[in-house]
């Protein structure tokens, strides 16, 4: 790993400086984060899955992703637009991807959304630069009808979108006014995230499927997810040289183009060398497909179903990890803003869903800290009547 680390740290890969942000990670080396050490068991036997490769490689793994159906620059796909119907919405996407560093997803999902209204608007023969808020709210009120109606999320991104690109255009000065600015989203309900008990996760990244080289690449993969917290995307693009297995640390690319220095725990350590060893030597990505080339996301999101499945925790996923490892954190002691540096969160806020998860902690936080919240002191049998 590249010298000069710092722990804890956020680094824009744009500036090269350190974000402000909260101090070191909440972190002990007793286990896989602060909460997670715990002692390894037999496994339960089963049959080895064979290799499965994915039908279309994803991001993160060398291939390109599909473009997105539907509407002005459909074929975006992160570099350039193909096709672009709209030189504005091409121009606001490369200001996205250059400028605001947006990821794949991101860019391919308002490239759908911005798309859909642009052929909303020339069903009424506009354009979006000629768009007004009643065009807008059309546009939403028919995506509202019908039995496919859009959830809370999807309108409320439908919306941010339209915004961002509105605020955009009238800040650039092509058009005189924001027609998008009176536009509200709808209030998307917050569900307290998924997570798994720590004998749960424990059986899932100690018993991963296949046997072989594939076991040793999956039993890596799976404890690096929930040791660390991190995405499956970041977790895709870790490259050999990100790794710092000495001080068990790894360098982690994050949503708009930060860098953290994120901490793991020796169980962690202890898969990565088993796999580098069985990987080989070189650089470049750390997970490998059969043919040697970038494990893609959705074969990690297949390695930990199948994980899941395999010891009785079914639809498990790489993100109920990720709050896993939150919440054991959070159980075992540590604050909400290592746990923001920890998990790559730009707002607390984000943070904060975990609080909502384990009740018990905060009653015992509660209790020991709250002037009201001790119990009485016992009456005196001592004390002589009177």
């Amino acid at each position: 790993m590249r010298g000069g680390l710092r722990r804890g740290r956020t680094v824009d890969r744009a500036t090269g400086r350190a974000a402000r942000g909260p101090g070191p990670v909440a972190y002990t080396r007793a286990g896989r984060h602060a909460s997670c050490h715990r002692p390894t068991r037999a496994g339960p036997g089963g049959p080895a899955d064979p290799e499965r490769a994915p039908r279309t490689p994803g991001p993160g793994a060398g291939g390109t992703p599909p473009p997105t159906p539907g509407g002005a620059c459909r074929g975006y796909h992160g570099d350039v637009a193909s096709d672009p119907t709209d030189p504005d919405l091409a121009r606001w996407l490369d200001h996205l991807r250059a400028e605001r560093a947006a990821s794949p997803h991101t860019l391919r999902a308002y490239a759908g959304d911005l798309g859909s209204l642009s052929d909303f608007l020339a069903e009424r023969g506009r354009s979006l630069s000629t768009a007004t808020l009643a065009d807008l709210r059309a546009w939403l009120g028919r995506q509202g009808r019908g039995r496919r109606r859009p959830a809370p999320a999807t309108l409320a991104r439908r919306i941010a979108a339209t915004r961002s690109f509105y605020r955009w255009m009238w800040r650039t000065g092509r058009i005189d006014a924001d027609p998008a600015a009176r536009l509200r989203a709808p209030r998307a309900p917050r569900r307290a995230p998924r997570f798994l008990e720590i004998d749960e996760a424990a059986a899932v990244v100690e018993h991963p499927t296949q046997d072989g080289w594939f076991a040793l690449r999956n039993r890596a993969l799976l404890e690096l997810l929930y040791g660390a917290g991190i995405r499956v995307g970041e977790a895709a693009a870790v490259r050999v040289e990100d790794l710092d297995l000495d001080r068990r640390l790894v360098r982690v690319h994050g949503k708009g183009g930060k860098e953290r220095i994120v901490p793991f725990g020796p169980p962690a350590a202890d898969a990565l060398r088993a796999w580098l060893e069985a990987r080989g030597a070189g650089g470049g990505a750390l997970f490998l497909n059969k043919h040697r080339t970038p494990l893609s996301t959705r074969s990690m999101w297949r390695i930990v179903r199948d994980a899941g499945a395999r010891v009785g925790v079914p639809d498990t996923h790489p993100h109920a990890l990720r709050h896993s490892c939150a919440t054991h954190m959070l159980a075992g002691g540590a604050d909400l803003r290592g746990i923001q540096e920890q998990l790559g969160h730009a707002s607390l806020s984000t943070t904060q869903r975990y609080t909502h998860v384990d009740a018990a902690h905060l009653l015992r936080v509660y209790r020991a800290a709250h002037p009201r919240a001790a119990a009485p002191p016992p009456p005196d049998d001592d004390r002589e009547p009177g």
